[in-house]
């Protein structure tokens, strides 16, 4: 199950600074997703959000189904 909230509620709920990642092959650009791994937090979940929009709506998944995300988009050339 997946659930929509705002980077600012994330923040409240997890209690920590969250450390977003984006990927090495984005650049320097804002043109992208960034994930935070939020697997040893209570959530146990990995969170997603449009690097243009940081303050936006993060999605919530599982760590398998980052995993099986991450694996498809790596099917695409760069």
């Amino acid at each position: 199950m997946t659930k929509h909230i705002t980077a600012a509620e994330l923040v409240g709920i997890v209690g920590n600074p969250i450390i977003w990642r984006k990927s090495k092959f984005s650049g320097s650009g804002n043109n992208c997703v960034e994930f935070a791994d939020l697997t040893q937090t209570h959530l146990k979940k990995i969170a997603i959000r449009d690097s243009k929009d940081p303050d936006g709506p993060v999605l919530l998944v599982s760590p398998e189904a980052s995993a099986a995300f991450v694996a498809f988009a790596a099917t695409f050339p760069v």
